[in-house]
């Protein structure tokens, strides 16, 4: 017996046999010269296996059941427009007709740039779509080599393990119980489609796939991110015992999707969710959320060939804004960096020293004045179908957010000479994920309708940690005391300022992060929809008037080994 530790990213505990399936990293990649007479055959067996798995795609697709993940759908496109990307596949061709590499070589090494380029990005969401980039290649380098799709190999229900899982696999793994997966992290499409497929999940599990024997019995724990591989009875009768108490646990959660979260001492709570496409408006519906409190709209942006224009814009935003009604949906504006090309082909990319610190988000938007201009006359337009708000990313300097408003303003401008409609009153939010931001919380709070906090960004660049690497991946800590009082310092800056407070990173959903939040004072949390419930019951069980005396006399007694008993006193792990 021994067990494997990664990220779980989909909650659930499930005891079941283990079924490894082949990756398309494990696929032998040729790599020999052709005779000049032969490039464009290469070319064309190249191209003949991109339409294959095209016509692969489009086959799951049309294929998915009535209760398919609803961001299946959107996850098989956006592989699909991938093979029609000139960036990926045109390179790709050129390479064989200039250097005279077969197809495999020319694919994969094209692959392998632009995975590159996307791992060198800071944000953790971005930087896991070069795993798109060569989860296609993949799919095309088994057809070029003539090897069986990866769903062909595990068709019993059975724990999946896999050092890459591409979306189209996954959906087609139907009697899959559960996925532990080598590669990827929470933002992944291996992450997102398992949340949605409802089964629990380990990304980041290291060599797992290479540990694990097919047919092994293993414990696949989705709380704790662990997976045991060939258990004792001993243990095998405790997780026994804790997926019946799971069973009643989420029969009783259900019930509360219509609970309004109001506190043991009488204080209410919003609480909504975090989605990355339209399509998942309906989870956040179905969990109860009182709304979208960051709507990420990089989906639109990334793997195609070019931009997104205003009106395909304005159709997704207004879609996700007319599913909410009459809730109100947050629409960040882009959070990507010029350290990237956005997939465009032809753009002239600078290449940033540290992209962490470089042209992202709203300085990225400012520098690119048309493209920000398209996205915010999109959002306007889409705001008269519903109640939406826009949320400014990476604030720092007071002229950034005035330079926001002039341009919000202008795009305003412009929708009222050619008669379209918008809310005027449109609320206008920043966000507040650097030490800067959340130091200088009072000015920014004047200025803008309402705050929220991104806690994922604002833990790292306080503690100067990427919790994506490895060597110091230990050393994240939400609870550290410098970021605590930062959060804290910035939530009493809107309440003095009379503005709405959110948070929306990872921390507000997580029962014990929230209800620290909660005792500083926090009362509208966005998160992933999964966790809204586990949250909810969290928070209808918790005395805050309490808790807020409590934490206030830790965090004021500079005493902060008193903190972990805190915490551990809030709720169970």
């Amino acid at each position: 017996m021994f067990s494997l530790h990664g990220i779980g990213v989909s909650a659930g505990i499930v005891v079941a046999r283990a079924r490894l399936i082949e990756s398309g990293h494990q696929v032998d990649v040729p790599h020999y010269h052709i005779k000049a007479a032969e490039t464009e055959a290469e070319v064309a067996r190249l191209q003949a296996a991109m339409r294959e798995v095209q016509h692969e795609l489009q086959s799951v697709g049309s294929q998915l059941p009535d209760d398919a993940p609803p961001e299946a759908k959107a996850l098989l496109e956006v592989h699909a427009m991938l093979l029609d990307d000139p960036a990926f596949t045109g390179e790709a061709a050129q390479a064989i007709r200039q250097s005279r590499w077969c197809a495999e070589w020319a694919l994969s090494a094209q692959a392998a740039e632009l995975s590159a380029q996307f791992e060198a990005i800071e944000d953790e969401y971005l930087r896991e779509r070069g795993r798109d980039v060569q989860q296609v290649a993949d799919r095309v380098l088994r057809r070029l080599a003539g090897s069986p799709s990866a769903h062909a190999m595990a068709d019993e229900p059975a724990v999946i393990v896999a050092a890459d899982i591409a979306p189209a696999d996954m959906l087609q793994l139907r009697h899959a119980l559960g996925f532990v997966i080598d590669q990827g992290g929470v933002t992944s499409h291996t992450a997102i489609l398992a949340r949605g497929m409802n089964v629990p999940a380990l990304v980041g599990a290291g060599r797992a796939s290479e540990l694990i024997r097919d047919d092994d019995l293993v414990i696949l724990d989705g709380h704790r991110g662990v997976v045991v591989v060939a258990p004792d009875e001993a243990m095998l009768s405790e997780y026994r015992n804790l997926q019946a108490q799971e069973v009643l646990d989420r029969q009783r959660l259900l019930r509360l999707v219509h609970v309004p979260c109001v506190s043991l001492d009488g204080q209410a709570i919003e609480l909504q969710a975090n989605i990355e496409t339209p399509a998942e408006a309906s989870d956040a519906i179905a969990a109860g959320a009182q709304g979208i409190g960051l709507f990420r709209s990089e989906f639109l942006f990334l793997n195609r060939s070019r931009l997104p224009d205003e009106e395909e814009q304005y159709r997704a935003y207004r879609a996700a804004i007319e599913a909410m009604s009459p809730r109100p949906v947050t629409i960040r504006t882009l959070d990507v960096g010029a350290d990237k090309a956005l997939g465009v082909s032809g753009e002239d990319v600078h290449q940033a020293p540290n992209p962490a610190l470089g042209l992202r988000a709203i300085r990225f938007c400012l520098a690119e004045p048309s493209l920000f201009l398209t996205q915010l006359r999109a959002i306007l337009r889409a705001s008269a179908h519903g109640k939406a708000r826009i949320l400014i990313p990476m604030l720092a300097h007071a002229h950034e957010v005035e330079q926001s408003l002039m341009r919000i303003e202008q795009a305003k401008q412009q929708l009222r000479k050619q008669g379209l409609q918008f809310d005027e009153a449109i609320a206008i939010g920043g966000m507040v994920e650097v030490p800067a931001a959340a130091i200088c919380a009072v000015s920014f709070a004047k200025r803008l309708d309402f705050l929220s906090i991104g806690t994922n960004d604002l833990i790292q660049y306080t503690l100067a940690i990427d919790r994506a690497d490895h060597h110091v991946a230990s050393l994240y800590d939400p609870f550290h005391p410098a970021v605590l009082r930062l959060i804290q310092q910035t939530i009493r800056a809107a309440q003095r300022a009379a503005k709405p407070v959110a948070v929306c990173g990872e921390m507000a959903g997580e029962p014990r992060a929230a209800l620290l939040l909660a005792a500083m004072g926090l009362r509208q949390f966005s998160m992933h929809p999964a966790h809204l419930l586990p949250v909810k019951q969290a928070l209808l069980r918790a005395d805050l008037a309490s808790l807020s005396v409590r934490l206030q006399r830790v965090l004021a007694s500079e005493d902060f080994e008193r903190l972990p008993q805190f915490l551990a006193r809030l709720t169970p792990a």
